[in-house]
């Protein structure tokens, strides 16, 4: 039995309540507009402020493709761009669990968000291996990292993924993983990993994800 076993009651609600979220805020923008901001890399803290009552949260697959790349590289350091309500960090944080421990560290700027989060890594009796940090993960990404980071999971601002991989980048041990969510709306993060000499090996995973290894 794995820790997700207990926790299957809890994911299920939670995925229950992110698939069922919705924000009025969303008719504002057209379908061109949406595009727009995404690819923003200085409207971002506007556009997802006001796009809050969405979880944005992770596929029950993608989460548990997390957990079980955490598990089979015995990560024991993880670093997480965008919490939103810490769907995806419970899974990450569970594979700690079983990994025998370790850190977490996850970055959400919108208050309201790393409230729900903590209160849902509280439920799940997994809040002692995850530090959350509020604000802009430019800022918290930027200082205090840990010296080795065994994965990366970027699942924020997607016009943000190029700057949070270059702020962790030196950290990454050799066979690292970055697992880049939602990938396709950041043209210039997989141009980086993908390059021949960028110093990753990377291919895209299932229909939304990016899996890339760091090479030595």
């Amino acid at each position: 039995m794995t820790t997700l076993t207990p926790f299957a009651p809890l994911l299920s609600r939670l995925l229950t309540e992110a698939d069922a979220a919705t924000s009025p805020a969303i008719a504002q923008y057209s379908s061109e507009e949406r595009a727009r901001l995404v690819n923003s890399k200085t409207e971002y803290r506007e556009f997802y402020g006001n796009l809050k009552e969405l979880w944005l949260a992770v596929s029950p697959e993608t989460g548990t493709l997390l957990y079980m790349l955490a598990r089979s590289t015995g990560a024991r350091i993880i670093v997480e761009f965008g919490t939103s309500f810490g769907i995806s960090t419970l899974y990450l944080a569970a594979a700690l669990r079983d990994n025998g421990g370790g850190r977490l560290i996850t970055t959400e700027f919108e208050p309201s968000k790393v409230t729900r989060a903590k209160a849902n890594l509280t439920e799940g009796g997994l809040i002692d291996l995850v530090e959350v940090r509020e604000g802009d993960a430019l800022e918290t990404l930027a200082a205090d990292l840990p010296e080795t980071i065994d994965l990366l999971l970027l699942d924020g601002a997607k016009a943000l993924y190029p700057e949070i991989l270059e702020l962790g980048e030196s950290r990454l041990r050799p066979g690292a993983l970055v697992i880049a969510d939602n990938a396709d709306f950041s043209p210039g993060y997989l141009q980086r990993v993908r390059a021949p000499t960028g110093g990753y090996t990377s291919t895209p995973f299932g229909v939304d994800v990016e899996l890339s290894m760091r090479l030595g």
